[in-house]
């Protein structure tokens, strides 16, 4: 139970474990900062609103929306005046117009045709040319007021220590008609920027309910519009979209009689059946506001909230509660995080996840910018790529703790540039381990007469020269790309062509060269045993070619990478008889036509094997062709002597040797 407990704990360690962890965290933090409405989350949302609204770029506003624009050419009129020439530029001579000026516009105006004159300006105080200036104003607004629109705004005014919340308004000193009265305030959001239409008064403040300044105008104007879904402006464009579209007139065109009767102004038809908005763009007059697409006059503004009214665009959120956004983007990252935890592979996790974010932008834009429906996008972009980036980062450190333990796993038995291979490609290997069939040359070694020998030697002494032995064997193997499948007490099982096939005639060459390279070895060894009057060890080496079953094989709590199948039942067969042959290297009929033109061979003809139906053409090896025999000479006479010794150590006629 407690070796459950630790392999449980530690497959909850693992670093992709982790990774799967920090996805749902991610998802949690995400929903909760949303569902608490935090401010950096507010202000991505809106920065992502004034990019969607870029992006679009500036488009045509509506036709019957015109600014009289108080700009800089205008303001600078009075430098003009000429008692003769230019009498009508009189009221432009001080810093501050004469109100006699805006009586001048909305007699006109409202002569010309135009459905309502919206006056941005305060009019909240007396004008600086006396009263009788300001009766000129109020006799135009008692001719034309229901033409007219009146700018009003809720301020906050000082007392004490108190900040009382009072209503400017022109009431104070015009008399003006109750609905031509239009809140000019925004509400800015925490980004600084205005995205939503005008506000109005708490009603708990006790203040006159004054209509926004847009609502107001439309109002004036009789023009009917779809009920708004949301509050968020939908933005024509940036600052002199009005200008661009030839929609922004500069205000002394109309008391300018050249202009007024220009091929523009048509002698005021331009003006006919027009929603004219009058109001400071000139940056000296300080109303220049911050919004969605950037800086831009307050009139410009109040022109995009009419627009947005009449188009019926007003933007609205899907999700209108941050608990409904909460749990949408709760599911959202978290799916999405699933997503990914189950594709596995860190590259493809990080590239799903980018596409998911950018797949997700895109919806966002497209949801935006044609229907008015704001869907929370940044938050969950961000989190769905930061969930790519964390998998990524802790799929690719579990990778790399997967390729180290693999690698020192493997170089105990395989050749180092097939461990290399495997490590590169290692979904090939995890393919190898779930069962495949394969082809492969199977080898088999065993020691002669080592059941006798074990019986007569020192265990330590014993021990030792087999790990040399073993060690000088495997070594050999390695060389040339060879498994090592298994040690069976002193044989030795490997194949070649398992895990990662070179193609058959190369995985047959290695196994042969392998084997030479172990007889090779071997005779080393006996040299330093002599040396040491040490008793040499012999072995034999049986070889086979054939189909291989290869994977996993175990139960749960033990599993073991193995190659099964009849072509290595045949080559342990064949390795056992190598004593009857007397000889060191057999290989099967199966492996000799694949490797005929290169090695020089003994012909042993068929035999019978133990446990198989049918005989196995079986061959000894001498060497590669036209290399020297003298080598396999050598082993075979060696062969013959240690095959005396161990009859003498079976006669017991050697005492057994102490340590």
């Amino acid at each position: 139970m407690l070796a459950n407990f630790k392999r449980r704990l530690k497959a909850l360690l693992s670093p992709k474990f982790i990774g799967y962890g920090l996805v749902m965290t991610i998802a949690s933090l995400s929903a909760i900062a949303t569902g608490l409405g935090l401010n950096e989350v507010k202000s991505l949302e809106r920065q992502t609103q004034s990019t969607f609204f870029n992006w679009r770029g500036a488009i045509a506003p509506p036709k019957d929306i015109v600014i009289l624009a108080i700009d800089d050419l205008s303001l600078r009129q009075g430098e003009f005046y000429d008692p003769k020439t230019r009498p009508f530029l009189e009221p432009f001579r001080t810093t501050t117009w004469k109100r006699v000026v805006y009586a001048q516009v909305l007699e006109k105006l409202v002569k010309a045709g135009a459905k309502v004159v919206a006056f941005d300006i305060l009019f909240v105080t007396p004008g600086d040319h006396g009263i009788a200036d300001d009766d000129k104003f109020q006799k135009a607004i008692t001719t034309y007021g229901e033409k007219a629109v009146f700018a009003a705004s809720y301020e906050f005014t000082q007392i004490g220590e108190a900040n009382i919340l009072q209503l400017a308004s022109p009431e104070s000193i015009f008399q003006i008609k109750p609905n031509t009265l239009g809140l000019i305030n925004f509400r800015p959001e925490v980004t600084g920027n205005i995205h939503r239409l005008g506000v109005q008064a708490p009603p708990d403040s006790g203040l006159p309910i004054v209509p926004t300044f847009a609502a107001a105008i439309l109002d004036v104007a009789k023009v009917s519009y779809p009920k708004p879904k949301g509050d968020g402006i939908y933005f024509m464009g940036g600052a002199d979209t009005w200008v661009n579209a030839q929609q922004q007139i500069p205000f002394y065109y109309v008391v300018d009689p050249y202009n007024w009767n220009s091929e523009q102004l048509q002698g005021g038809k331009f003006f006919k059946d027009k929603i004219v908005l009058i109001g400071a763009t000139a940056a000296s007059k300080q109303d220049i506001q911050n919004s969605a697409m950037g800086r831009m006059a307050g009139v410009e503004i109040h022109a995009n909230a009419i627009a947005t009214l009449m188009q019926g665009k007003s933007m609205a959120e899907l999700l209108p509660t941050p608990l409904h956004q909460s749990i949408f983007i709760f599911l959202l990252v978290g799916v999405s995080g699933g997503i990914l935890c189950w594709l596995k592979r860190p590259a493809i996790q990080i590239l799903i996840a980018l596409g998911i974010a950018i797949a997700w932008i895109g919806i966002g834009y497209v949801s935006f910018i044609y229907t008015s429906t704001i869907l929370p996008v940044a938050l969950p972009a961000i989190a769905i790529g930061l969930n790519g980036v964390v998998l990524l980062a802790t799929g690719s450190i579990a990778d790399q703790i997967d390729k180290l333990l693999l690698r020192r796993t493997l170089e105990r038995y395989v050749a180092a540039p097939i461990v290399e291979e495997i490590v590169h490609q290692p979904e090939g290997f995890r393919d190898l381990l779930e069962g495949r069939t394969i082809k492969a040359a199977v080898l088999f070694s065993d020691i002669r007469g080592f059941t006798t020998l074990s019986s007569r030697l020192p265990a330590k002494s014993l021990i030792h020269q087999l790990n040399t032995y073993l060690g000088g064997m495997v070594d050999a193997i390695l060389e040339y790309q060879g498994t090592i499948d298994k040690f069976i007490g002193d044989a030795i099982m490997a194949e070649f062509g398992s895990p990662v096939s070179r193609g058959e005639k190369a995985d047959a060459m290695n196994a042969i060269h392998a084997a030479l390279n172990m007889r090779l070895a071997l005779m080393e060894l006996r040299k330093v045993w002599q040396s040491e009057n040490k008793i040499p060890f012999s072995n034999g080496i049986g070889i086979n070619y054939g189909e291989v079953t290869v994977g996993n094989i175990g139960s749960t709590r033990r599993l073991e990478y193995a190659v099964i199948g009849d072509t290595v039942n045949v080559a342990s067969r064949v390795e056992g008889m190598t004593k009857e042959l007397g000889t060191d290297i057999v290989i099967t009929g199966a492996l000799y036509e694949i490797v005929k033109d290169e090695i020089d061979v003994v012909d042993f003809g068929e035999h019978a094997l133990k446990g198989r139906v049918g005989n196995v053409r079986l061959y000894g090896v001498i060497g590669i062709k036209g290399s020297d025999r003298t080598i396999y000479e050598q082993v075979q006479n060696d062969l013959k002597r240690h095959t005396a010794v161990i009859d003498i150590l079976k006669k017991g006629q050697i005492p057994k040797l102490r340590e």
